[in-house]
């Protein structure tokens, strides 16, 4: 029996996926395959929520599923007690540059900042408040303390966490910051609140700001954006979330950089982040970085460009398309098969007849007439992607609907196709199928 989808949370997926995005709730519903992938990557997290670290690329061509597989990676962090913070590079987000890319790329993380409570960003006042409250039932329920004594057993806790930052790089500033925010809170004083979460969002312009607002002489910029995510995880770890996953996609955007010594400043950060968490020196945070098999091996604009991030990620000499090494930094993505397809648009049928408030319609038949239709277009054998059929699926459902008297043999006979070279003709197709039990 298929399983009941929200209608707010069908609405989300039909109207995202049919827009060609990858939507942030509900993947649970439709997620298949990918199960050698996420299991490695939840080992990863796992490692993370026990003070590991990781830094992995996961490379995929367009539509293949990368955004998919990072988002559901999203969703099952937070909703295990990780807090994450995700964004897409840009041309104005990147790694590094010289009007402020890399803080804008850290500006965009801390903005999407997401816990279980708080599923899509903004998750940073949630955090301090309730970490700021969490202190305060304990105390109570310790010592039974009230007034003056209360407040004071309360600020001995806040400050034993920010001291514990201070041995960090910039944790003197971040440990300072933590404490303003409890003073804030205790007085509740809203201008000061703002304040402070503008300076850990990156927002302060300069330092002659923020030492007038704060007292605090730094500010984040593009050189210790990196070295902040770490503070964050740490101090998330205090406040009681497991570790901070941080998702990264859109690496193309490096490849597209014109020039030559700007890309290879944004790799060397890339190199320096990387060398940071495999060598120990940071703790309960890990990386995910999603990009095309184009941007990341390209010998001449993309990773592989600089020699010594190819050194450290190319693959062993052992490693083949039916022996893969997921251990290895970089997670490969292949198309999903035709039979996690054939689960796949079962699942967008079920939910599609949820929405709308009407029995599916669409059988076996049907369903694998409307794969083989998709699988033997021009091109197909080298370009079909999952996105497409999803966005072709959709479509065909949506016109079903709003057309009763329409059938699927109509609505796809109205669209001529020509076999792709070495294309599966139908029988051959439902041959595929025919061990195939749903």
């Amino acid at each position: 029996m298929a399983t009941k989808v929200p209608p707010r949370v069908a609405n989300i997926l039909m109207t995202a996926l049919k827009s060609g995005v990858v939507p942030r709730v509900g993947l649970e519903y439709i997620t298949v395959g990918r199960r050698q992938e996420i299991e490695a990557i939840l080992r990863d997290i796992d490692l993370i929520g026990e003070g590991g670290a990781s830094f992995r690329f996961i490379v995929g061509k367009y539509g293949s599923g990368k955004s998919f597989l990072l988002q559901t990676v999203r969703n099952y962090a937070t909703a295990r007690g990780f807090a994450v913070v995700d964004a897409d590079l840009s041309p104005e987000r990147r790694f590094a540059g010289t009007k402020g890319q890399g803080l804008a790329t850290y500006k965009e993380l801390i903005r999407n900042l997401s816990v279980k409570a708080k599923p899509d960003g903004g998750a940073l006042p949630l955090i301090l408040e309730r970490w700021i409250a969490g202190i305060q039932t304990a105390v109570k329920a310790e010592t039974g303390a009230e007034g003056e004594a209360f407040d004071r057993l309360v600020e001995q806790r806040i400050y034993a966490v920010a001291g514990s930052l201070e041995g960090m790089v910039n944790g003197f500033e971040f440990a300072r910051a933590v404490a303003l925010y409890w003073r804030a809170y205790r007085e509740d004083d809203g201008a000061l609140k703002s304040n402070v979460l503008r300076w850990f969002r990156g927002e302060y312009p300069t330092r002659t700001e923020a030492r007038r607002d704060l007292g605090i002489h730094f500010i984040v910029n593009d050189e210790t954006w990196y070295d902040f995510l770490k503070l964050f995880a740490a101090f998330l770890t205090e406040a009681g979330y497991r570790g901070l996953l941080v998702l990264i996609d859109e690496l193309v955007n490096l490849y597209k950089i014109p020039n030559a010594v700007t890309r290879a400043n944004n790799y060397e950060k890339i190199l320096t982040m990387y060398n940071d968490v495999l060598q120990g020196k940071a703790e309960h945070i890990g990386f995910l970085l999603g990009g095309t098999p184009q941007c990341v091996e390209d010998r001449y604009r993309g990773i592989f460009s600089y020699e010594a991030l190819r050194s450290r990620l190319s693959q062993g000499h052992f490693a083949t398309e039916e022996f893969k090494d997921l251990s290895a930094p970089i997670i490969p993505l292949k198309m999903l098969s035709q039979e996690e397809m054939y689960i796949l648009v079962e699942k967008l049928r079920d939910i599609h007849a949820g929405l709308y408030g009407y029995a599916p319609t669409l059988g076996r038949e049907e369903l694998l007439t409307f794969l083989t239709v998709e699988y033997n277009r021009v091109g197909a054998d080298t370009h079909i992607t999952p996105r497409e059929i999803i966005r072709d699926f959709i479509e065909l459902v949506n016109i079903l609907h709003q057309n009763p008297g329409a059938t699927v043999a109509g609505v796809l006979g109205s669209n001529s196709f020509t076999l792709s070279k070495g294309g599966l003709s139908e029988e051959e197709l439902h041959q595929e199928f025919q061990e195939f039990e749903v």
